[in-house]
């Protein structure tokens, strides 16, 4: 009734008084919350409370569950496994010609030729046998953290701080422009920290620190799935190495390591043991399990049939992360390369490390295993590239 009457009041003054129904009206506009808004504010409180306690409890559910599966150590399986014999490995190659920290490599699939991305802007193609520099290519920025090659062996792609991923075919002329073809594939809003070619030159797979996973298809540019889930960026990821294989793992600064199906665009497991950074990924050569390397100077196994971590791959020496890890041909060895300037060799089975290895002088940002199985190369903040074996 009150309002009412101040309202008619207002009306009933003259035009030079329409300042005090505007008065009136903002008042009004500024009056608190009514009963019905508060109450609806408390339930939608009470609702989210509920909702955040019940997601609690189903994950301390599901960790339940996995315990009960919990039967049984790996390394108490790998009891009865003979132990592996001392082996040798030695610097084979020395790779140099990058003018600054080498920060991605990859091998071509004919087991020979090399591509890597460096601080410096370039992006250089090698041939390991002779050490021969077979393409350059100078990017528009610098730190070129991610390149592949193209399964086909006629292209590599790369990116990093342009926020982009490139694809560049390679042709016989040693002097052609690359530069010239360029093609641009992929568009992040962040840095690109990996790329990956899928099981054909057509598609390329993409992680980027604006939090996501991405999958391109090369000709035309077009963004075919992309992949959320992660909290913070993503710094990693491996394709699953069957043919047909339609998964990818991802592990990234939320101390995640995702698996995903590309079909579909949905995270289908996912693993959160490591205590810092995941730095990086790879499958098993089965595809039942996956590896990964942190800041927290542990690598890990998970296999994904029992959808839990089955091994931990450290010592107490060992107090600097690791950068990159891969198998072995056969899966019995896990190489890890440090911050400490070192590659750990890691018995699978056993847990025990095997092997240290020297030579680099300053930390190895990169190891890749050839695909043959015969040697690996490493890439490392002292400019150069090393091929083991």
């Amino acid at each position: 009734q009150k309002v009412l009457v101040e309202l008619k009041i207002t009306f009933s003054q003259c035009s030079k008084n329409e300042r005090n129904y505007k008065t009136t009206s903002r008042k009004y506009m500024r009056s608190p919350l009514s009963p019905e808004m508060a109450t609806q504010e408390v339930q939608l409180n009470e609702t989210l409370a509920h909702l955040k306690t019940e997601s609690e409890n189903l994950k301390s559910k599901l960790e339940e569950e996995r315990a009960k599966l919990h039967d049984v150590e790996l390394h108490q399986v790998a009891e009865k496994v003979e132990g592996l014999g001392q082996f040798i490995m030695k610097t084979r190659r020395t790779l140099k010609g990058h003018g600054n920290k080498v920060l991605c490599m990859d091998w071509c699939k004919d087991k020979r030729r090399i591509v890597s991305s460096s601080q410096d802007g370039k992006v250089i193609v090698w041939d390991a046998f002779t050490t021969n520099k077979e393409h350059a290519v100078t990017m528009p920025c610098t730190w070129v953290m991610a390149c592949a090659y193209a399964p086909s062996g006629c292209a590599v792609a790369c990116g990093g701080l342009d926020n982009k991923c490139s694809v560049y075919p390679l042709s016989l002329d040693k002097n052609e422009n690359l530069a010239a073809k360029k093609k641009s594939v992929a568009m992040h809003t962040n840095y690109l920290s990996a790329c990956s070619f899928t099981n054909s030159d057509m598609q390329i797979l993409t992680s980027s620190g604006d939090g996501t996973c991405a999958l391109w298809d090369v000709e035309s540019g077009q963004l075919l799935q992309s992949f959320h889930g992660h909290a913070a960026d993503v710094l990693c990821l491996d394709l699953a190495p069957s043919e047909t294989g339609n998964t990818f793992v991802s592990g990234g600064c939320d101390k995640k390591a995702n698996v995903w199906d590309m079909r579909s665009g949905q995270c289908i497991q996912s693993f959160e043991t490591h205590e810092s950074d995941i730095n990086s990924v790879r499958y098993y050569p089965s595809g039942d399990a996956f590896a990964s390397g942190s800041d927290d100077a542990t690598c890990r196994l998970y296999d994904l049939r029992a959808d839990r971590e089955v091994a931990i791959y450290s010592k107490e020496s060992i107090i600097f992360g690791v950068s990159s890890v891969d198998f072995s041909l056969s899966g019995r060895l896990l190489f890890g390369g440090y911050n400490d300037y070192t590659i750990n060799v890691w018995d699978v089975l056993k847990g025990t490390r095997v092997s240290i290895l020297f030579g680099h002088e300053n930390r190895v940002s990169t190891l890749r295993v050839s695909p043959d199985g015969t040697a690996f190369c490493t890439g490392s903040w002292d400019h150069t590239l090393r091929i083991w074996a």
